[in-house]
């Protein structure tokens, strides 16, 4: 698990590196508050998936199924500033799907961590297809990064999409675009 004694250190040093006083009112609990909110916002680093995953149930409907607008939180790895957004995650089942709300704890197990928006994408289809064994997968991913909005280039508003297509999804390209239709409605 998350070693909080090295978190506080490490954010007195960065409070330190700055040119900040670790000593002043106003800072004297931060490095406490910095560790306990790493709990939070990496607790994903520590969570499987597939936990969520395993419940299951019978269907006899092989359709798309389409949970979309998933708001979640994420942390950019190469900068440690937050980048947040909507996923859409879709499957088709093959006689199994999983409880809807499986799919946003999928979503933010592997937002809860230091990420790249292209790696998490993978991540979330990779446990889609390994624990549903579904006929088909699409994610598409759509974030505001901050690394690009309060520093660099400084573009605010702007949004990176990121998709991947796995299976039925792959092979169909009518598929696609009922995936994109349904995620516009």
């Amino acid at each position: 698990m998350m070693d909080h004694e090295k978190i506080k250190e490490g954010v007195r040093l960065m409070l330190e590196g700055i040119g900040e006083d670790v000593n002043r009112e106003g800072l004297l609990e931060t490095p406490d508050r910095i560790a306990r909110m790493c709990e939070q916002i990496y607790g994903g680093l520590y969570e499987d998936a597939g936990v969520h995953l395993s419940k299951q149930f019978h269907a006899t409907n092989n359709n798309i199924v389409l949970e979309k607008d998933i708001t979640f939180y994420s942390t950019c790895e190469h900068h440690l500033l937050p980048f947040y957004g909507k996923a859409h995650v879709a499957y088709i089942p093959d006689q199994r799907v999983a409880g809807l709300s499986k799919l946003a704890r999928t979503v933010e197990v592997y937002a809860r961590r230091p990420q790249i928006q292209e790696n998490m994408t993978a991540q979330i289809a990779d446990a889609l297809e390994e624990h549903l064994q579904p006929k088909g997968v699409m994610v598409m991913i759509e974030a505001e990064h901050m690394c690009m909005t309060m520093r660099g280039v400084q573009k605010p508003g702007s949004k990176t999409v990121t998709t991947i297509v796995r299976g039925a999804f792959a092979e169909d390209f009518s598929l696609q675009q009922t995936f994109l239709q349904m995620v516009k409605a």
